[in-house]
């Protein structure tokens, strides 16, 4: 009876470590995941900002020759 409470006990630590193994890399994995989302969003945002000029020097350059038109 006592060595099979041992044996479960084993066990069941080793699957404990085995979780906590599995969310360390877990969290590793999200860190890295926020890291990337940050730099896709700061990426979008640069060339939407870009995309902004652009369409604001077309819409000038629509109006100058509307004018002389």
């Amino acid at each position: 009876m006592k060595d099979e409470l041992l044996k479960k006990l084993e066990s069941l630590k080793e699957e404990y470590q085995a979780g906590v193994r599995m969310l360390n890399e877990l969290q590793t994995r999200e860190q890295n995941l926020r890291q990337t989302l940050l730099q896709i969003s700061g990426a979008i945002q640069v060339l939407e900002e870009l995309l902004g000029e652009s369409k604001n020097v077309e819409q000038e350059i629509n109006e100058l020759t509307d004018v002389k038109s």
